[in-house]
Formats: C-alpha cells, structure tokens, sequence
C-alpha cells in the first residue's frame, strides 16, 4: 500500500472538530478550577467581612479587573498554545499590556504620596503572604488546564504550561479578591503580579513534564 493511499483511508474516518472544541474544554477546566479555589478560600482564608463595603470602591473594582484580565489573557495563550505550532502572542501581549497599566498606576500613587507613607502604601499589611496566597488558590485550576492541554496537542510544552499557569493565576487573583483588604494600586502591582509570575513560573516548570507526548 502506498503512503498517500494510507493516508487517504486514515483520513477517511476523522470527524470534523468544531472551531470552539479547544475553548470550550478549557473553559470547563475554569468552571472547576474556579470552583475549587472558591472552596479553598472559604475554607482557608475567609471571605473579607467588609465585602459588601469593599466592592463600591473603585480600587477593589481595579484589582478584580486585573485579575480577569490576566485570566484571559492565559486564556487566549494557552488556547492558542495547545495547538500544534501555535503562538500565544495575543494572549501574553494582553496580560504585558495590563502590567504596564498597573504599574503605571502603582508608580503614580507612589509619587503622589508623602515620602513616610510610601513603605506602607507599598507593603501594605500582607505582603508576605499575598503571591503564595493566589498560588495555593491557582491549583485546581492548574492542574485542570494541563490535563486538557495534554489531552489536545501543544509542542511549545513549556510556554503552553507558563500559559495554564498564567490562566489560572488570573483567576485565581479575581478569587482572592474576596478575601484580600488591599486595594492599594502599588500594592496589586507589585504582589498580585507577583503571585501571577510565580503561578507563571509554576506552570511553565509543570509543562515541560506534564504535556509531554508519550
């Protein structure tokens, strides 16, 4: 038998995929993992007890922005990225885009500030714990898109999983939202970003194993 002839029979028996086919298995994942971290925060860290107050503020609606943003950006990434050959360009360009904003921001409070404040507009009360906090919270949602990645058929493993772990930090900042009393723009710049580039950094280290062809 010929190769043409081969794969002439082969392709005989493939069945259109539809063009949302990938968005939707990820966007699944989301409802899962989304679902996981808000159970994680209510049973670890609590929602804020000023959350009805919090959410009339325009720095809470900032910081819940930030995080949404992020996640679609992973979103439209690794969307891209579980393809063979594809190019996450968009997405990281969108999530580069939003930093920028918010430093742009953060710097601009800073300036604006008296020079003995500064410190605690910056750090303000969590800091330590803030980029840790949204990394414990990315988990589910980690783990959910790399096992839909390694189901589909990315070839940039490690940036596919930079983009699963930049996915699910952008989510779960919008989680950790109703739990964090920071509203400070220097503060979400630094620390969220922070957690985000951490979830980044985790992904793109779990990517190069988990999305492997076997």
């Amino acid at each position: 038998m010929q190769t043409d002839e081969l794969i002439d029979r082969l392709a005989l028996d493939v069945a259109p995929v539809r063009r949302a086919a990938v968005g939707r298995r990820f966007a699944v994942a989301l409802v899962f993992g989304a679902a996981g971290a808000f159970v994680l925060l209510l049973n670890w860290l609590h929602m804020r007890p000023d959350l009805a107050q919090a959410v009339r503020t325009a720095h809470w609606w900032l910081k819940m922005t930030y995080g949404l943003v992020l996640a679609m950006a992973g979103f439209v990434a690794v969307e891209r990225l579980s393809r063979p050959a594809g190019s996450g360009r968009r997405g990281i360009g969108l999530a580069l885009a939003a930093f920028a904003l918010l430093v742009v921001l953060g710097a601009a409070q800073l300036v604006t500030t008296a020079p003995e404040d500064r410190m605690s507009v910056w750090l303000g009360q969590s800091w330590r714990h803030c980029p840790y906090n949204i990394l414990a919270l990315s988990g589910p949602l980690l783990l959910a898109s790399l096992f839909v990645a390694r189901g589909l058929a990315p070839t940039r493993l490690a940036l596919a999983g930079a983009a699963c772990g930049l996915f699910a930090g952008g989510t779960a900042m919008a989680v950790y939202c109703l739990h964090c009393p920071e509203t400070e723009p220097a503060f979400i710049a630094t620390w969220y970003s922070a957690g985000a580039i951490l979830t980044t950094a985790v992904g793109a280290a779990l990517g190069r194993f988990a999305l492997r062809w076997r």
